[in-house]
């Protein structure tokens, strides 16, 4: 049940101000159970508070149903509806026109029902293919609406089965893992032992990583299961809106408390149950009114632009058919007034006898010439238009080129009316991470604490990884001619030179037919190739990171076990830290059930209580209930068809591993927080190196190992980076997140909060308490434009400011480097909390966090608040490699004449390697590099670079020179310079393009990347990427294409 709640409400008190909250009221909806009795009866209203009463007397009953409903027609609406959709052709109006003026006695020129055959057939053939496009939608809805669920029954009491369109808002839904989400659920019980739900939104984002959801807060406590009967709280949210990535409102419960509720709480239709057993919630939109069909505006008629175009060519046929017809009716009224005596020879008399006058004698001449010369616009040109469409149509699904054997798919063309657009495609928008790249990421390289290690080893062996898949690709080359189409050189190291320094261009090194068997296999696993998983350790670092292991273990007992310590080796501990928990990577393990691990605090979160932290949780049937988790090493062991050269790589290229205890059902706690492990030390020693060991041996101990699903394969690839030294993500709870190392055991972190990343602040941070320090540390991980600006300021007036400027300084030439290797990269850092700068920032965080109006913005301001005087650990350097065929495609396309736009928001130095290894950017060419710090700059440097493009053609560049012009604004020369001399290309950073993107200069900024063979936007962010393609759209009238977010 649930009611639109009213602008109007009680008189306020005096003295106190609620315009917004008024404001914000008129736009909420209030659920309530169904199985509550009927609103405005003495049994809803008896023992209910006096708020409750008056909410429920607003209350107005209305059911919102489930039922979907795509179709375009109704038996009553088709034929106006179809017509009316027809007539937006002006060709079909003007035949049905001249049609029936035939039908005028006086002016006809051709028999009626004759003239009327032609029309009625083209709109007849074409109003039944729109017939069976609609009904093949209506099929499609009548399968989805019967789709089954498990719904709470008021009279059984129990769920029972029923169909997708017999829910209602206020129902009470249950669905078990691998389920379809059948409307939008706000999540009030889950299998999970902390709360938790895991979904895959690949029906609504198209993205395959899973996402957390959580149970909303006063539920996740319950030690019982929930029972829908007991539910009285009362729920207001917002009003149904298309965003799906906010939802806002509270729940009241029976006491009068009030809970804050956000996209978190809420599980949206059409995503998917994973990793969870079995979710409860109640439904709060339902059908139309759910996220998922509000974004979808369902089914409409695609004009192309050929028919755009055809219906003006319409309008001027029709205007010099007029003008003709009009020359020739002025001058048979002419000549009928000046030959008055012999207009009886010619003009056919009416029935009395009587002659036209010289007027109508022209009215009639007029319409009789517009049926005459009706054929200036010939209605075979349709007929001939729509057969093309069709051929082209079915030489697309059937073109062979466009067929991927690996997959088995060829491509679909579900817009039939548009094909032909694909031909006047000018401009071609792209973003990188997954569009081009294949959104899988190996970490490479690091540096911590001011040292850069290189992972020589790790590259050596992605190297064996390259040789392999060329050694597989010759063979597949060899067996058809299919298997090597498209693939020239995809899967070669190629090297380019440009001002002196190498370029590694990021090509696939893994292996093609592992990496799809793996996919297969485990489609939900963060990574599922041993080339992304298996990473190799720096031998220094390594021994880094045992020295801090072997060191805490011994001092763990003391008071500050981390101040005896150097300042390298903590920074090289809290970087593995960071890279474990700063995250929100969910980990799956088949053989050991999740637990909750008890840690000692002082401070006291007013959120939480020690019954948190103390209660009992039975043990999780999450990897047994879920059967997308499979046994991912049995099926690859089994899976061994065209890759017989496989097992030996793996067996020569094995990593260092350690032997891990993850069987144990029921650790011990120590008083300290963390698990005692008494003979851990002894079964961590035997560190061997898995080239002594079997590939059965192998297979074995990958069966009980680890599995972590991430929404970001940035936070998988770290995560297994970490655990590559021994620094073991091993559970993670709503509250607490366990890392084992060799000998200290399991670390047990009480989580504190998690403030997740978004585009704005490009970074994300974790508040912890350590079970080593009792300190509360804040660990960051971002963008190194936006974290190196958040450091502690530093003196130079003491040896550690300096020796800190000095880390700065090295750290930020080592991010360059990386990111002229085309490295993906991140900064990772840390700060340590008082209790009461703690205590200061959290009052005001919860009070964001239970805001009904503008929570985003307070949890944003709340986020930037903290997220200061930051000290710096260490960064990162992930690598995402190209598709194959993406250089050959992208060469292909600007061959054709087609300029690319690639927005991306990875640092500069890394598009700019990016580009030239996807040959976006070309040696022989010149490119203008664009960064400006303010508006006045970006004026400036727009001038200058339209000064220089403009007379680019009207003088020489000299050879193997370079020129600045302004700061921000370089222009590298092509490496010879001819009179034609292609175009150039533009590179401009975030900071400009929002500066270019401003009214006022826009024009110039557009002017300039029309002269421009290729654009690359760096550091942009998703709404400066959307703004570009408006603006380039709207601006130049163009045909534009836009791939990704």
């Amino acid at each position: 049940m649930e009611r639109e709640s009213a602008a109007a409400e009680e008189p306020a008190s005096p003295g106190r101000r609620r315009p917004r909250r008024r404001r914000w009221e008129g736009r909420t909806r209030t659920v309530r159970s169904n199985l509550l009795p009927s609103l405005g009866t003495e049994d809803s209203t008896a023992g209910a508070s006096k708020g409750e009463r008056l909410l429920m007397r607003g209350c107005i009953q209305h059911l919102a149903d489930n039922r979907l409903k795509t179709t375009k027609y109704t038996l009553l609406s088709f034929l106006p509806k179809n017509l009316f959709e027809q007539f937006h052709r002006l060709a079909n109006v003007y035949f049905v026109f001249i049609a029936l003026l035939n039908f005028v006695p006086a002016v006809n020129a051709f028999q009626p029902v004759l003239a009327l055959a032609p029309v009625l057939f083209i709109l007849a053939v074409t109003a039944i293919k729109d017939l069976w496009e609609d009904y093949s939608r209506h099929r499609s809805d009548h399968e989805i609406n019967h789709l089954g669920c498990l719904v709470f029954s008021r009279e059984e009491k129990k769920y029972v089965n029923r169909y997708w369109k017999e829910i209602r808002v206020g129902d009470f839904v249950r669905l078990c893992c691998n389920e379809i989400i059948p409307a939008d659920i706000l999540l009030l019980s889950s299998s999970d032992p902390d709360g938790l739900c895991h979904i895959e939104t690949a029906n609504l984002d198209g993205e395959t990583n899973l996402k957390r959801r959580q149970v909303v807060r006063g539920f996740s406590e319950l030690v019982s299961e929930f029972n829908p009967l007991t539910f009285t709280s009362v729920i207001e949210c917002e009003k149904p809106n298309n965003d799906l990535s906010r939802f806002r409102g509270c729940i009241i419960h029976s006491n009068g408390e009030k809970a804050g509720l956000h996209k978190e709480n809420l599980l949206l239709r059409g995503c998917t149950i994973r990793n969870t057993e079995a979710v409860a919630g109640i439904v709060i939109y339902a059908g139309h009114e759910t996220k998922a069909l509000l974004n979808n505006s369902g089914p409409r008629y695609k004009r192309s632009q050929l028919e755009r175009q055809m219906n003006c060519d319409v309008l001027w046929c029709v205007l010099l058919l007029v003008c003709i017809s009009l020359f020739s009716a002025v001058g048979h009224g002419l000549w009928v007034r000046r030959y008055q005596e012999k207009k009886a020879l010619f003009d056919v008399p009416e029935s009395d006898g009587s002659s036209l006058s010289p007027a109508t004698a022209a009215v009639y001449s007029f319409l009789t010439m517009i049926i005459v010369l009706q054929v200036l616009i010939p209605i075979s040109l349709y007929v001939s238009i729509e057969i093309v469409k069709v051929c082209q149509v079915y030489f697309i699904n059937q073109d062979i080129e466009l067929y991927d054997e690996e997959t088995d798919s060829q491509l679909q063309c579900r817009a039939l009316n548009i094909t032909e657009d694909l031909g006047q495609i000018k401009y071609i928008f792209s973003d990188k991470t997954g569009t081009l790249t294949e959104n899988k990421m190996v970490f490479r390289r690091c540096t911590v604490s001011g040292i850069e290690y290189s992972h020589d080893a790790n590259a050596q062996r992605l190297a064996k990884y390259q040789e392999a898949d060329s050694e597989e690709e010759e063979m597949v080359s060899k067996v058809g001619p299919i298997s090597h189409r498209g693939s020239t050189g995809s899967h070669q190291s190629i090297w380019m030179t440009h001002k002196t320094q190498s370029i590694k261009s990021h090509r696939r090194t893994g292996s093609r037919a592992e990496a799809k068997r793996a996919s297969m296999l485990s489609k939900h696993t963060a990574f599922s190739s041993p080339m992304e998983k298996d990473i190799t350790p720096d031998p220094k670092l390594l021994e880094k990171v045992s020295e801090c292991d072997r060191f805490l273990s011994i001092a763990r007992h003391q008071e500050h076990p981390l101040a005896h310590l150097s300042p390298e080796l903590s920074d090289v501990f809290d970087f593995f830290i960071a890279l474990t928990i700063c995250n929100t990577v969910v980990v799956t393990s088949p053989d050991q059930p999740r637990q909750k691990v008890r840690v000692r605090f002082e401070l006291k979160s007013p959120v939480k209580t020690i019954e948190d932290f103390l209660r009992k949780f039975t043990p999780s049937r999450l990897a047994s209930g879920c059967s997308s988790i499979g046994n991912l090493t049995n099926n690859k062991s089994s899976n061994k068809s065209g890759s017989t050269f496989l097992p030996s790589l793996s067996q020569d290229n094995m990593l260092l591993r350690l032997e891990e205890r993850l069987g144990q059902t029921a650790p011990v706690i120590a008083s300290n927080g963390y698990a005692s492990q008494a003979s851990q030390a002894e079964s961590w020693t035997s560190e061997c190196t898995s080239e002594q060991k079997c590939p059965g041996d192998q297979r074995e101990q990958q069966e009980g190992e680890l599995r972590y699903e991430a929404e970001s394969p940035d936070e998988a690839a770290l995560v297994y980076a970490a655990k590559a030294y021994n620094c073991a993500l091993v559970d993670r709870l709503h509250d607490q997140v366990s890392v084992e190392l060799p000998h200290l055991g399991r670390l047990t972190f009480e989580l504190l909060h998690t403030l997740g990343f978004d585009s704005i602040r490009k970074r994300m941070s974790v508040v912890i308490r350590h079970p080593l320090t009792d300190e509360i540390n804040v660990y960051t991980k971002g963008a190194d434009s936006v974290v190196m600006d958040l450091l502690l300021p530093c003196s130079s007036d003491d040896a550690r400011g300096r020796h800190q400027k000095k880390i700065r300084s090295k750290t930020q030439n080592y991010l360059n480097l990386y990111a002229v290797e085309g490295l993906r990269t991140l900064c990772i850092a840390k700060r340590v909390l008082s209790k009461e700068e703690y205590a200061c920032w959290l009052q005001s965080h919860i009070e964001a966090e239970t805001s009904v109006e503008s929570r985003e913005e307070l949890l944003f301001q709340s986020a930037v608040r903290l997220e200061t005087n930051l000290h710096l650990l260490g960064a990162t350097g992930i690598e995402d490699r190209l598709q194959d065929g993406v250089p050959e495609t992208i060469a292909k396309l600007r061959q054709a004449g087609l300029q690319i736009w690639v927005l991306t928001g990875d640092k500069q130095e890394t598009a700019i390697n990016i580009a030239y290894a996807c040959k976006l950017l070309d040696h022989g060419e010149e490119v203008i590099t664009l960064n400006a710090d303010s508006r006045e700059a970006c004026a400036a440097l727009l001038d200058q670079c339209l000064c220089y493009v403009q007379s680019r053609n009207s003088r020489s560049v000299p050879q193997n020179s370079e020129s600045s012009f302004s700061v921000g604004f370089s222009f590298n020369p092509a490496s010879t310079s001819t009179d034609s001399s292609p175009s150039p290309s533009l590179v401009i950073d975030g900071r400009s393009l929002a500066y270019a993107l401003e009214k006022s200069l826009e024009d110039k900024f557009l002017f300039l990347a029309k002269q421009c063979r290729s654009v690359l936007c760096c550091r942009s962010t998703p709404l400066q990427k959307s703004m570009v393609v408006k603006l380039v759209r709207n601006k130049l009238k163009a045909m534009t294409l836009a791939i990704g977010k």
